[in-house]
């Protein structure tokens, strides 16, 4: 058994752990800590967040399924939004209170079902080629000689380009489209502030602006893009409201790239370390397929996802949870269960038991995850075809915004 990590605490009698998650030692590497808390059980209460964590991979799996849990607030974002000490947060509550990945059935049902015809499998491979030619654009821009920062040059242009591309929103808003999705995001780390609100609400208002501008121009003018589906688009009759409509272009917008940015450097990274001719991973479309996976199981960009709980439930001898409490799933833990995974922290392309959470599971499993799969297929295979011999000009740190994983800058040199 794995020594405990000198930065947490941990009393195991009550299974109460203390982790600063701004901890370096921590997020540099939580899958340190994960194994030992594998060996702990996985089960724990994490007193900086508040909330029981559940970090086996059963445990995940069956909970993201479980219709007894679910992402909808109880009593709603609006409520929260009407109270005196949270009305600054006005705009940003009033977008989640209309965003599907915030809502349960019917009303999940009814604009998932709308959304979702632009995500299926056979709608998204129609886009390969676009990537394939974007990630090639990229490519020549790269200076001939000294590093490069893979960031901004790559792993972050190439998926909101994309998203901004399906939507029909101006691909030169990138930059500004960027800025408001990361001030949005910040609410959702640990340790946020009247500054990180308050950014988060202009960010809002200023995104909310722009697209009620934007759907407006559509009205009036619609094009072949998503978008103009969205606003035509009706289910039994029933079409998105304006808010339901701004909601959604705003979660695709945000969840299109934020993810995939993160994981695109930390899956070049993991490539890399591997040493060797980075193209024998992607010699084939199913060896490509299988080496996304695994990056999507040993570095995943996103390690906690909350649940709601709508009925009492045991979750584990001596935790029950009571309706209303919010507890945590730990997927990025979930990916390293040593009883889900052989050698869980080895990068092993085409492994049998390759059955990752990363993209969550049942009705909230991420509606993107095609898209998302598709442009790292491409984008991987493209970069270390064009640029075998790319290695790691120095290590690569990772950001500071535990509990989603990413890296501040990844500069690479050919």
């Amino acid at each position: 058994m794995s020594e405990r990590p000198s930065y947490l605490t941990y009393d195991s009698q009550h299974r109460r752990l203390r982790l600063d998650p701004h901890e370096p030692e921590f997020f540099h590497n939580p899958y340190a800590t994960y194994r030992w808390l594998h060996a702990q059980g996985g089960t724990f209460f994490w007193e900086e967040y508040g909330l029981w964590c559940f970090g086996r991979y059963d445990d995940v799996n069956s909970v993201l399924r479980d219709r007894s849990f679910g992402r909808e607030r109880p009593g709603g974002y609006l409520r929260i939004a009407a109270d005196g000490t949270r009305r600054h947060l006005e705009t940003f509550y009033g977008i989640e209170a209309n965003s599907m990945l915030e809502l349960e059935p019917p009303v999940h049902t009814r604009l998932r079902t709308l959304v979702n015809r632009a995500f299926v499998s056979r709608q998204v491979e129609r886009l390969r080629p676009r990537i394939e030619a974007l990630a090639n654009e990229l490519i020549d821009r790269f200076p001939e000689n000294g590093p490069v920062d893979l960031l901004p040059a790559y792993a972050a242009p190439l998926p909101i380009t994309i998203i901004a591309e399906m939507l029909g929103v101006p691909t030169e808003m990138g930059p500004q489209l960027l800025e408001w999705s990361h001030d949005m995001v910040a609410m959702y780390m640990h340790g946020g502030t009247r500054e990180t609100e308050d950014r988060a609400e202009r960010a809002a208002k200023d995104f909310t602006d722009f697209l009620r501008g934007f759907i407006d121009k559509r009205r009036r003018s619609p094009g072949d893009d998503l978008l103009s589906l969205l606003i035509s688009a009706q289910d039994h009759g029933q079409k998105l409201s304006e808010d339901e409509l701004i909601s959604s272009a705003i979660l695709l917008l945000n969840a299109g790239h934020e993810a995939t940015v993160h994981q695109t450097g930390n899956a070049v990274r993991t490539i890399l370390r591997q040493g060797g001719d980075p193209r024998r991973f992607f010699d084939t479309p199913q060896a490509t397929a299988a080496a996304v996976e695994e990056c999507l199981r040993i570095d995943a960009p996103l390690h906690m996802f909350t649940r709601y709980a709508y009925e009492k439930t045991e979750l584990a001898p001596g935790v029950t949870v009571q309706p209303g409490e919010r507890i945590a799933l730990l997927l990025g833990m979930a990916n390293h269960d040593p009883s889900a995974f052989e050698r869980p922290d080895v990068f092993l392309p085409g492994r049998p038991d390759q059955k990752n959470v990363s993209f969550g599971a049942g009705i909230h499993f991420c509606i993107g995850a095609p898209l998302a799969r598709l442009e790292l297929q491409v984008s991987l295979k493209t970069i270390f075809d064009r640029l075998p011999e790319l290695r790691l000009a120095h290590e690569a740190p990772v950001k500071d915004v535990y509990h989603f994983r990413g890296l501040e800058r990844l500069e690479v040199i050919r």
